[in-house]
């Protein structure tokens, strides 16, 4: 499937040529993976009228997608690292349409839950990871923009995928929106068909390291090291737990475990919330819009700001401002209830939001190198995942037992700016800033990443 894609010129990443392509399918993917467990939240009302359930019935459907996404990702290394990433996303782009279509003949919350949760959630979530690794593997001096330009497809997508919902639901019902939205989820496979294996010439000495070394893709390789006549290939680990032993990830991870608390809460109740205030249907979807609007800016040029000389090496830093600045929106918005505040709320929360979506993953690339990414990605979002399925659905228990809307607001953000205050903390007292180059100087070695038979 496929063949070798060789840069003949430059030594690494190719930053450039078919990884614009490969970009642009991060950007999709991406798109998919981030907005939809949001923008199915248009349906919700819908739902707790035909099942007979509360918020916090209704708000497990977005945190079991979100739970699949981050728990699967041990899996998805695994299959990646075993398979590469272009089969692995095309079975991941037939599960999540397949969830979708299933659940379109649901009749109960159950139902649900395993169709358009689990099954959907575990698709996206074998085509998100193997993107960003492929993205990685094209992408190194260019990297930051690269990262901010795919995860920009997340405010895309929220944009165009509410009001379409919403559209939808106005003239299918839920049970055709959602089997609509089965077909629109085939695009992942198409996404995974351009993800074309890459050829990486990486100098790099044939000591340990490479052979610890997780590429982008690594079903099969065959490593050719100038003089050293051992021609034997190694043996790749399918899940390296060795990063956890880097005390740089373990604060990573300790943060966004905070983080993922509170970061969804607020566009996974938006719009019903706002429905709740007699904001009609369509100008209540039109919220997420508009949060999706302001973050396809957002996220690109905090990808060219993270990507300056004096900002990339202070990553972590520039990273705990902007879970600051998104905890601070959540906790002065929570007062908010006519539509103009809601709008100056969506505003403020696209901008930071976009700023936390565009640093995430550049960050954890900074710490732990491109050629651990695979397993250190897996491993965070395993941890990740546990926080997703807490988050959402305490939100909307505590909905249902106050009827108060500024708790959850209160809460979101406190989870924020303290998961901003410890990042900030820990990085300073614990970390002695360490330059990890994928490609130091040495002598060249030939990396073939998943030849796909």
């Amino acid at each position: 499937m496929g063949g070798i894609v060789e840069d003949r010129e430059t030594a690494g990443a190719p930053d450039g040529g078919w990884g614009w392509v490969v970009l642009l399918g991060g950007f999709v993917i991406t798109g998919f993976s981030y907005a939809f467990p949001k923008a199915i939240s248009v349906y919700f009302k819908e739902l707790m009228h035909d099942f007979g359930c509360g918020y916090k019935d209704t708000a497990w459907i977005s945190s079991i997608i979100l739970a699949m996404l981050y728990g699967s990702g041990p899996i998805s290394s695994i299959m990646v690292n075993k398979f590469g990433c272009r089969p692995v996303m095309l079975v991941g782009g037939l599960l999540a349409s397949l969830g979708m279509i299933s659940a379109s003949f649901a009749t109960s919350i159950i139902h649900l839950y395993i169709t358009a949760g689990v099954i959907t959630g575990l698709g996206l979530a074998l085509n998100f990871q193997p993107s960003l690794i492929m993205l990685g593997a094209y992408f190194d001096k260019r990297r930051p923009l690269a990262n901010g330009l795919a995860a920009a497809g997340s405010p895309v997508f929220l944009s165009a995928l509410s009001p379409l919902g919403q559209l939808l639901l106005d003239q299918y019902g839920w049970r055709g929106g959602f089997l609509i939205t089965g077909g629109l989820l085939l695009n992942c496979c198409t996404c995974g068909a351009v993800m074309r294996p890459l050829k990486l010439k990486e100098r790099k000495a044939c000591n340990q390291e490479l052979k610890e070394m997780l590429p982008p893709e690594a079903g099969q390789e065959n490593i050719v090291c100038e003089n050293n006549n051992d021609k034997k290939p190694s043996k790749k680990k399918l899940l390296d737990f060795s990063v956890l032993r880097d005390k740089g990830l373990i604060i990573y991870i300790i943060a966004k475990f905070i983080v993922v608390l509170g970061l969804f809460v607020p566009t996974i109740l938006l719009v019903n919330y706002a429905k709740d205030q007699g904001v009609p249907d369509k100008e209540a979807a039109f919220l997420l819009s508009i949060i999706g609007f302001i973050d396809i800016f957002a996220r690109p040029t905090c990808g060219v700001v993270a990507g300056l000389k004096w900002v990339r090496p202070k990553m972590s830093y520039f990273f705990s401002l902007a879970l600051l600045f998104n905890g601070l929106t959540d906790v002065c918005s929570a007062t908010s209830t006519d539509y103009k505040g809601l709008i100056i709320f969506c505003v403020f929360f696209g901008l930071s939001y976009g700023m936390v979506g565009a640093l995430q993953f550049e960050v954890l690339m900074g710490i732990v190198g491109t050629s651990k990414f695979s397993s250190a990605l897996g491993l965070v979002l395993l941890f990740e995942a546990v926080a997703v399925l807490i988050g959402p659905p305490s939100a909307g228990y505590l909905v249902d037992k106050y009827k108060n809307y500024e708790l959850i607001f209160y809460m979101a953000g406190g989870e924020l700016i303290t998961a901003g205050i410890f990042l900030a903390l820990a990085s300073f007292c614990c970390i002695s800033q360490k330059k990890r180059k994928d490609s130091p100087q040495t002598q060249q070695t030939y990396v073939e990443v998943n030849p796909e038979r």
